[in-house]
């Protein structure tokens, strides 16, 4: 293209006419170097040119070169663009810059490729259930090798379902033995009940969980109502990171008739706070009877925000069945979850059941539900129980407490002091020193009976009947292998309000023992006056693993709502309380 003269007006510059008679004759070179003007103070042409290729330029590129300036003392024109001049770089020096350039970079690319592999098997290491093909009954790894272990499938059926990409449909051996009543554990470490050829250890368990801390996701943390105590799992933040824990109380329906949630849900809430673990509400739910399950929907859609939820809890705590409870929930409004109930995660007494996280989408919106296995608590009775035991645990039906001494009985035989209480074959109370209208009241399994003999007679009693009348461990041959009771814990209770329980004794992983100081059915008003304040003595003996909980007590059935007080709460308190609801 030919170069335009110079737009020079006349009527811009009074100059114009007397300095530039030739302006219809200038044109703009874009190279400085072959310009050549004749006028006689050539200061002002190279200030006319260089506006003029300044004017060019712009058009063309508009990074400016700080350096053209400066070198050249033109305080009133801008700087010359970068490039451009007899000292601007040749295409061999730029190649060079770039070729320079390209290969510094592929200099870095191996060692941040090193840095995103290492994050990538970490994150392959956490998910591996949810990479590989798995159980959807209980999240382990699909194989066809070994047959006794988790994830076992027939290889002719993995080999149909892969064809017709269905492994996502497939329950593995174990799971369908687990399905039609058969005890078969998978975790090993901590009680020595025996199970299959391939042990999954507790601290296993404990590292497929270790990712949630590093992702953005919504904690379902559940607790047993019946083992509030066992069931907790501890310094849960370890696992959870900084994620919001929605905590939900399950098996509500197992609480003695005429319990009022009122209390229950106050008395929890105080025992979270205790516990210093910032949650973001509290649901008392029943999965059997859909009980408080609607709430939990409702906040979860309302905490969710795009977010995974992953349900947490200890093992046999109800996770499999709370995820069914809230498939069948959401399937009223949701299809996704509807199809989602089709392939559930499989329900069992045995501790870890689930052996790894299981995928479920079951939200329309986005986001996925994670059922996760369950942390193996060395310290609760299912880690020290036979698995064929293990039924006579769970408790099927709502609670009813046993008490000792028998308020039928005759004032004059109450007297529990030098008495040994046994408690199936698990957990056994020496009664040191009682009042005469002090009560014992358990809470626990039916399949577990009481058993009352003199303590100096305890012992030898404990050798003859235990794996015959005192059960679990059942059959005598489990009993030879048996570790006995070899913990014994001394507790001297306090109390001072005659109108309530002084405490609860929790066994984990198996129930309470409400300490009734003061029974109004065998006292008199005189005696309780009298003997306000003498403290009681018992010695609790369990299988070395296994802990034992003080609380104060839990306010169930119809007497318990008559004791309860409401605490008053300052408006600070008030503010940093988790709402509660059933």
């Amino acid at each position: 293209m030919a170069p335009k003269p110079l737009p020079i007006s006349s009527s811009s510059s009074p100059l114009s006419t007397s300095l530039f008679p030739f302006r219809h004759h200038l044109v703009v070179n874009p190279n400085p170097s072959l310009l050549k003007f004749p006028p006689p103070k050539p200061t002002f042409f190279v200030t006319i040119c260089k506006f003029g290729m300044e004017s060019q330029f712009q058009t063309r590129r508009q990074e400016p070169n700080p350096s053209s300036s400066q070198m050249h003392n033109y305080p009133d024109t801008e700087p010359e663009p970068h490039g451009s001049g007899a000292a601007a770089p040749t295409r061999g020096e730029r190649f060079l810059e770039r070729h320079q350039s390209l290969s510094a970079s592929t200099m870095l690319l191996p060692e941040s490729k090193k840095k995103k592999k290492k994050k990538k098997d970490k994150d392959k290491v956490s998910k591996v259930s949810s990479v590989l093909p798995s159980c959807y009954g209980c999240g382990a790894p699909l194989q066809t090798s070994e047959t006794d272990a988790p994830g076992y499938v027939d290889p002719d059926t993995y080999e149909l379902k892969k064809k017709h990409r269905q492994l996502r449909t497939v329950l593995c051996g174990r799971c369908r033995l687990l399905s039609h009543g058969h005890m078969i554990t998978a975790v090993g470490g901590n009680g020595g009940y025996s199970g299959g050829e391939q042990f999954i250890s507790a601290e296993e368990l404990r590292e497929k969980l270790s990712h949630l801390r590093n992702e953005k996701a919504l904690i379902i943390k559940l607790v047993d109502i019946a083992d509030f105590n066992g069931s907790f799992v501890a310094r849960v933040r370890d696992l959870t990171g900084a994620n919001p824990i929605i905590l939900v109380v399950t098996k509500v329906d197992l609480l003695p008739k005429g319990t009022d949630l009122n209390c229950v849900g106050d008395w929890v809430v105080e025992a979270t706070v205790k516990k210093k673990l910032n949650v973001l509400s509290v649901h008392l739910t029943s999965s059997k009877s859909l009980v408080g399950i609607a709430g939990v929907v409702s906040e979860i859609q309302k905490e969710k925000k795009g977010r995974d939820v992953y349900i947490l809890g200890s093992a046999n705590v109800g996770k499999s069945a709370f995820i069914n409870a809230l498939l069948r929930m959401l399937s009223y409004k949701d299809p996704v979850a509807a199809a989602a109930r089709k392939y559930k995660p499989i329900q069992s007494a045995v501790p870890g059941t689930t052996l790894g996280p299981i995928q479920i989408d079951a939200f329309l919106g986005g986001g996925k539900l994670y059922d996760t296995p369950g942390v193996h608590l060395h310290h609760r009775q299912a880690a020290v129980v036979h698995a064929e035991d293990l039924p006579s645990l769970a408790p099927q039906s709502q609670l009813r407490g046993q008490t000792l001494p028998s308020i039928s009985n005759p004032v004059g035989s109450n007297d529990l002091n030098g008495f040994s209480i046994f408690w199936g074959g698990l957990v056994r109370i020496d009664v040191i020193k009682v009042l005469p209208e002090t009560c014992l009241t358990f809470y626990g399994p039916k399949a577990l009976k009481l058993h009352i003999v003199a303590t100096e007679e305890a012992d030898e009693f404990y050798r003859k009947e235990v794996g015959g009348l005192l059960i679990p461990p059942s059959g005598k041959q489990k009993a030879n292998d048996w570790m006995g009771l070899e913990t014994r814990r001394e507790l001297q209770i306090e109390h001072e309000d005659v109108n309530r329980p002084a405490c609860d004794v929790a066994i984990s992983g198996l129930g309470w023992i409400s300490v009734e100081p003061f029974n109004k059915s065998l006292s008199t008003a005189d005696k309780v006056v009298e003997k306000i304040g003498e403290q009681l003595v018992l010695a609790v003996h369990v299988p070395k693993p296994v802990e034992i909980f003080v609380r104060s007590p839990i306010p169930v059935g119809k007497a318990g709502a008559g004791w309860y007080e409401f605490r008053e709460l300052t408006e600070k308190e008030e503010g940093l309380r988790p709402k509660w609801y059933f």
